[in-house]
This record gives C-alpha cells, structure tokens and sequence, in this order.
C-alpha cells in the first residue's frame, strides 16, 4: 500500500503527517518555520521532514499546503503570506529534487476544505463550503467532491466578496469586503475587543459582549447568503480561532441565512463547526497528494 505525506506551511510552523489511502495517520511531525523563511530554507526544512517520513521510501507523493495562491499548475507558490522574499517560487520543482516524490501544491484554506471534506464536518458530503474566520476570512468550495480551483487556481476567495460598497478598505483594492467585517479585526472594529476576550465575557453571560456577537452572527449570515446562492451547498463548515466562540454567532447567522434566503436554495442546508482544528490544513494536503496519485 502506497502511504502519502501531507504537509502544512505557515509563518512560524510546519506540519507534516503520513497518512495511509484510507486517511489513518502514522505519523506526524511539527517543526519550527526557519527564519529568515526564504524559499529555500523552507524547501530544505520540507524535505528533510519528508524524507524523515519517508525513510522507507514507500511513500510515492506530497501535497503542500501554503499560506497564499498557486499557479494553475499547482506546482508554483505565486506568493506566501508571513514568508519573506515569495514571488513565483517553482516550490514543487526544488522539493522534489531532495525528496524523490511527486509535489503539488495548494492553498492553505482549500488543504482545510479538502480535509474537512475528507475525514472532517464534511464527511459523506459531496458539495460543501468552508469558511475560515481568523486574521483574514478564507474559504474553500467542494462541489462533487473535488476542490473547485476556478481559472488558473484562483478560484475560493471567499472572504473577498462584497458585503458592503462604502465600507473600510480591504487590502484586496476592494472596499467593504466580507473579511473587514468577519474578521479578528472586524470584530474589533465593531467591537473594540479581541475575540478571545469577547468569547470570555460572553461565557460569563455579559449582555453587550453576547449582543456584539449576535451582530457578528447576522453579519456573517449576510456575507453567506451571496455564496449560498451561488454554491447551494449541502454543508458550511465554520473553521479557524474565531469559531470557538460559534455557540453565540451561529444562530443568529442561521437566523440571518433563513431570513435572506429562499428556501428553494438552502433545502437540508447544514452550518457546522470544523472538526479538524488545526490539522486540517495538513490532512487536506495528504488528500491532495493521494489525488495526485
């Protein structure tokens, strides 16, 4: 049995699992990101986790999740957000020269998708959305249970859709962006305080931190109502740090979505957590690879 590996950049970690074709992980590894993070210190620090992996050489392929776009042929990370010195890096070509296996590359949020689809929320579903709330507001779109990439792979930018014209600027050009509502700093734009402190004070029942989150669920509510239309998926699945406090947004998004949405579109529609956490992005790469194969 060919096992894969699937490996997960960010700006301060790397994680790496091999993973069996049924999804079972035999291993796993977390090593720091090298800093300076240049193209390739982090291609020698993928590779060494590779082969450390795969000291047997019964692993044939690698998916690898980074944290920005790739080219349409999955094989150059156009840039990496957190990484110094990315722009168009053939990452593929110079992991596979040290390692021997077969490379392809996506975005971290769709290696989440695809792993949530896999073994996570989205299980025994075929067309789903994730949506990532964090720092920015990520997404990735299963449809007939493969990851929709769109024309050159640029596809999934989910939290760059309009939720308001005249709203703040996004780093996008665009201006009032579902991300600068739905976001870590969305929140507190709205809000003036971190999420995790909002979290807190709503756990303690404080009236205005459980009202900012109900505005905060009806605003998420209405940027999904645009993808709801569009997708008409089975499933969206809530992921990233701002989903631990879902127990005070997610039914006033539901509400919101029930409220802007025929029901003719959003027939048996389920709005879920994440299961994964942060193994996600790495248990959607090792999808990737075994779909390589």
């Amino acid at each position: 049995m060919t096992d894969v590996i699937g490996i997960d950049l960010g700006g301060t970690g790397i994680k790496a699992g091999r993973f069996h074709v049924d999804g079972s992980c035999i291993e796993e590894r977390k090593i720091a990101t090298p800093q300076p993070s240049t193209p390739m210190a982090v291609a020698e620090a993928i590779a060494e986790l590779a082969n450390d992996l795969n000291a047997d050489k019964k692993c044939k392929a690698m998916g690898i999740g980074i944290p920005g776009p790739v080219d349409g042929t999955a094989r150059i990370a156009r840039v990496a957000i957190n990484l110094s010195g990315w722009h168009d890096v053939p990452l593929a070509d110079l992991v596979e020269k040290q390692t021997g296996l077969s490379v392809t590359l996506n975005n971290d949020a769709n290696c989440a998708g695809l792993g949530e689809a896999w073994l996570g929320a989205g299980r025994n579903h075929q067309n789903l959305l994730l949506i990532t709330l964090g720092t920015g507001v990520g997404g990735a779109i299963i449809l007939n249970g493969k990851l929709f990439m769109g024309h050159y792979g640029a596809a999934g930018e989910l939290g760059l859709i309009t939720l308001n014209p005249d709203g703040p600027p996004c780093n996008s050009g665009n201006n009032g962006s579902f991300e600068q509502y739905c976001s870590i700093n969305g929140i507190k734009r709205l809000s003036g305080r971190e999420p995790a402190q909002l979290g807190r004070l709503a756990t303690k029942g404080d009236p205005e931190a459980i009202a900012h989150w109900e505005q905060y669920g009806a605003l998420l509510g209405a940027g999904l109502t645009s993808l709801i239309y569009i997708f008409t998926p089975e499933m969206v699945i809530i992921g990233g740090g701002i989903s631990a406090s879902s127990d005070f947004f997610l039914p006033a998004t539901r509400a919101e979505i029930k409220k802007r949405v025929l029901a003719s579109s959003r027939i048996d529609l389920q709005l879920v957590t994440a299961e994964l956490g942060n193994r996600a992005g790495m248990v959607g790469a090792a999808k990737l690879a075994l779909q390589k194969l």
